[in-house]
């Protein structure tokens, strides 16, 4: 048996290295719960010790202590990671293209997938019926269900805490997470055959980082409604990107553009964790969907309300069969993509990956652990990125330590 904390844990939580995935909980068997700290993160709270196999699982799996690497595809990008298939693409049905974040497209090929049997259901989040800013656990069944919970969730999420529970059933299930949530997914694959058995499909998106909840609180606030009032709250969605909307019960509601509730809040809080992130792009999915931004007169993508439009890309022969499945059905549109496209579609996601080398280093340098990061491509992006942005960002990342360490 492990002592209280558990070592891994231990290094993980002090070194703020937690993504909230819940997988610790997931395969501890009571002896590890998910609470909420300040500011508002999900993270894992021990009450009992751990035994040798659990501790070891743990450290396997956990994407805070080691970052499944990329491979297995015939073509690998340095920001990008595998693929087999790169795509623009939508939902044929309008309700579908409507009410996901970009085009739909995960929604429909999750639609797909249940309608056409191949799984019994889905995995993924969905509005906290108490708190409609924070989020919950939803085993969806029909096509009803994927869409009333579609549409990007800008807030703390633990996917994998009941996956101990989930592993014991006969159910096939498509999972979607966030990148971490994939990577952990697929570490604790070599460790239990039963995942890929449970999970046929895993899907995930690319991720811009885990805002807190106080983030989505400022929202509501800047609004003038109060977290507590609300009935339902949407980050984005219903158009493309869509307003973050909140509603209370006595008929009140309001609402706030993409640029202005990310940009303006929810990226000021984004955990650590993320900001040295290597694989914010879901590179061990079937298949990561993104925002094919178009961009505006200089170059950089536009928010303007358009037609929903989603960056496709499959990364395994699962990824490519769900696809090729879904186009034929008739409810997936897409077209090929040149995988340079997608450095002017999401330029935040090609500088956060040029950087994680001088991020790193600064840790590296003070003793503050980062995880295991190896077959990522981490050192061939640092060398695209100019010395003097790198030197800001070494800098700056020194500094926060040292003054975090106050």
């Amino acid at each position: 048996m492990t002592n209280i904390p558990s070592p891994t844990l231990q290094r993980v939580l002090q070194g703020e290295l937690c993504s909230g995935c819940g997988l610790c909980a997931g395969v501890a068997s009571g002896a590890i719960t998910m609470g909420t700290v300040a500011p508002g993160y999900s993270r894992p709270i021990q009450s009992a010790p751990l035994t040798d196999q659990q501790e070891q699982t743990i450290a396997e799996s956990c994407p805070g202590a080691k970052i499944a690497p990329w491979g297995g595809a015939p073509h690998q990008d340095m920001f990008w990671g595998p693929w087999r298939q790169v795509l623009t693409g939508h939902a044929l049905d309008p309700q579908v293209r409507f009410a996901g974040s970009s085009g739909g497209a995960i929604s429909a090929l999750l639609i797909h997938a249940l309608e056409s049997g191949l799984v019994d259901d889905v995995l993924h989040i969905a509005p906290s019926a108490e708190l409609p800013t924070r989020n919950r656990l939803q085993w969806s069944r029909t096509r009803d269900e994927v869409m009333r919970h579609a549409g990007s969730r800008y807030a703390a999420s633990s996917p994998l805490a009941d996956i101990g529970e989930a592993l014991d059933s006969d159910r096939r299930t498509a999972f979607v997470g966030k990148p971490c949530d994939v990577s952990a997914l697929r570490q604790l694959a070599l460790i239990d055959p039963r995942v890929d058995r449970r999970f046929p499909i895993k899907l995930s998106f690319f991720c811009g980082g885990l805002p807190s909840h106080d983030g989505a609180d400022r929202i509501v606030r800047a609004l003038g409604l109060e977290p507590r009032e609300l009935t339902s709250f949407r980050y984005r969605g219903q158009g493309w990107p869509g307003m973050a909307r909140a509603e209370t019960a006595d008929g009140r509601a309001a609402e706030m553009s993409y640029a202005d509730s990310w940009g303006g809040h929810l990226s000021k809080e984004v955990q650590f964790r993320c900001k040295i992130c290597p694989d914010a792009v879901g590179g061990v999915a079937d298949i990561a969907c993104a925002d094919a931004w178009y961009g505006d007169e200089d170059g950089y993508p536009s928010f303007d309300e358009q037609e929903g439009r989603s960056l496709i890309i499959s990364r395994t022969p699962a990824g490519d069969a769900l696809l090729a499945a879904a186009t034929t059905a008739g409810a997936l549109t897409s077209t090929p993509l040149d995988i340079r496209e997608i450095d002017l579609m999401q330029p935040a996601q090609a500088r956060r990956k040029r950087l994680v080398v001088a991020r790193t280093a600064s840790c590296r340098i003070l003793g503050h652990p980062v995880p295991q990061m190896h077959n990522l491509n981490v050192i061939e992006a640092a060398r695209t990125a100019k010395m003097s942005e790198q030197l800001r960002n070494f800098l700056g990342m020194l500094r926060r330590i040292i003054q975090k360490r106050k």
